[in-house]
């Protein structure tokens, strides 16, 4: 299902609840509890932020590995 699709889904299920306001309240709860999870989970970020990061990432230093053993060395040496 498409974003649009999901916020057309949620659109009427909302205006079938806008008829009944305790229903309407735990909705909104329930929305403010999820974005206060999306707010609070580190791994959620904007495009911006997600290029900013990767921008960051590549004036840093690099390494290069041959093989997957080497890898797993240098993993194992942190």
């Amino acid at each position: 299902m498409t974003a649009q699709q999901l916020n057309a889904e949620i659109y009427r299920n909302l205006a079938v609840l806008s008829e009944d306001e305790a229903m309407l309240e735990k909705a909104a709860k329930s929305l403010r509890r999820l974005v206060k999870q999306m707010n609070d989970n580190p791994t959620c970020m904007t495009k911006e932020e997600y290029f900013a990061m990767l921008d960051r990432s590549e004036q840093g230093p690099s390494r290069s590995f041959a093989n997957i053993q080497e890898l797993d060395r240098y993993i194992q040496s942190l």
